[in-house]
């Protein structure tokens, strides 16, 4: 009977040191690993009629984003305080604003430039 409690034993102690060693590597991808960090994902919507953009910003360190600068280009530009951790935000260029990029700085050396991607177009209707 000790024979099979030791390998029972055995096999506990492995499964637990697995789920550990797997758990760390889930938790660096949950878990931000850097002070300052943002996500900037610049969209523009083409319909008939019109073309909309906006802007999703995401804080996605492990800090709160100060002094927070948005470029659109063109001369059109918008301060936002501050984002704190977490926190999503989703702007709007000026209407008149050609949308060809868009900058954003904050403090602590954070800047990002990136150009608006297109959503893909919808083919057909739904419930035509």
């Amino acid at each position: 009977m000790n024979q099979y409690t030791a390998i029972i034993g055995a096999g506990i102690g492995v499964i637990v040191i697995m789920a550990v060693i797997f758990g760390m590597d889930i938790l660096k991808l949950s878990v931000s690993t850097q002070d300052y960090d943002i996500f900037v994902d610049p969209i523009l919507d083409k319909q008939s009629l019109f073309v909309m953009g906006r802007i999703t910003i995401q804080n996605t360190g492990s800090q709160p984003l100060t002094n927070v600068h948005v470029n659109f280009g063109a001369g059109d530009t918008l301060d936002l305080e501050t984002i704190d951790v977490g926190e999503k935000i989703i702007i709007s260029p000026p209407s008149d604003n050609p949308m060809e990029f868009v900058m954003i700085t904050a403090d602590n050396d954070v800047f990002v430039n990136k150009a608006y991607r297109e959503l893909p177009k919808m083919v057909g209707m739904m419930g035509s």
